[in-house]
């Protein structure tokens, strides 16, 4: 068996295992594997207390980093094993899990406009779980997604999350068509859009740094109409999950496309920042975010002291 099968036939084989454990079974599993994660994966751990720094100020005692690294460890393992148990989870737990704080009239009212709805999303709490609750409520959405390898797992995933009333689409030359047809429709499109998978990211300011993000979900609501908004669900407490949705972002048109594009995106930018910083803990974002982590990218001397100076939607 080559390896790319074996990678596919495991992550496959641990989906089905979790999805069959009793809950309590299955969140101590997820609160071994974090533990071990946070203990053997060094170099993720050192990056995922950076990150964290940033979201909490700065300067933040390194006992306490690693506190909030350790649970960011955990809270990651729950939520993979927590989306490898959703698709068998009927849609009606799963709407008697989800509570929504705040903003779901933002929706609503988007949905009612027409125009469709673009749903900016950070790498927090569950996304999948908030889909499968939208699904189950008569609002399923369009997600994009990169791709993984081997392709055989890739479908493994497209699969899983069908099975939970989500579409997802790879990230690729495609990929815009459908979600222009999506919105055209009068459709839900989420977009996670915290990390820049693009070399054409847009320059903005992440808790006071630079950094860039997508352009995808202002282009969009600029070119399409639809209504913009910042949402997120968090995992917690118990087996609840709970939901957040702003206000919706000025898309009104002010300039040339570039310049309104930087500028939503900037306002975006904005958006995330409030919803990471409701629970830090479960910003499931382990890579270098910012361009002074990027090697290469922070070309000029750009970093933490240098991103006051930059204008905000450069």
């Amino acid at each position: 068996m080559d390896r790319p099968h074996l990678v596919f036939r495991t992550y496959a084989g641990l989906g089905r295992a979790l999805g069959t454990l009793p809950e309590p079974v299955a969140a101590a599993a997820a609160r071994l594997v974090g533990a071990a994660l946070f203990r053997l994966r060094r170099d993720e751990r050192a990056q995922v207390a950076a990150n964290l720094d940033r979201v909490l100020g700065g300067g933040t005692d390194r006992a306490l980093l690693d506190r909030w690294a350790r649970r960011a460890f955990d809270e990651y393992a729950r939520y993979w094993v927590e989306g490898a148990r959703l698709p068998g989870t009927p849609g009606t737990d799963v709407c008697q899990h989800v509570v929504f704080e705040e903003g779901f009239h933002h929706l609503r009212q988007g949905m009612e406009r027409g125009a469709g709805v673009v749903l900016a999303l950070p790498h927090t709490g569950s996304w999948e779980y908030g889909g499968a609750f939208l699904a189950a409520i008569g609002l399923p959405m369009t997600a994009v997604a990169e791709r993984l390898e081997p392709a055989e797992l890739f479908d493994y995933f497209v699969a899983q999350r069908a099975a939970m009333g989500l579409t997802v689409v790879p990230l690729g030359e495609g990929s815009g068509r459908t979600i222009l047809r999506t919105l055209r429709n009068g459709g839900l499109v989420g977009l996670l859009c915290d990390r820049d998978l693009t070399p054409g990211g847009v320059p903005v300011e992440l808790f006071g740094e630079a950094t860039t993000m997508p352009a995808g979900p202002a282009t969009l609501a600029l070119r399409t109409g639809a209504t913009l908004l910042c949402g997120a669900i968090y995992r917690g407490p118990g087996r609840d999950h709970h939901a957040v949705i702003g206000p919706p972002v000025d898309t009104e048109r002010h300039g040339d496309l570039r310049a309104d594009v930087a500028r939503v995106t900037q306002e975006v930018a904005h958006g995330l920042e409030a919803l990471i910083g409701r629970q830090p803990e479960q910003w499931h974002v382990f890579q270098p975010l910012w361009l002074a982590d990027r090697p290469g990218q922070a070309a000029g001397g750009q970093g933490r002291a240098a991103a006051h100076d930059r204008q905000g939607a450069a």
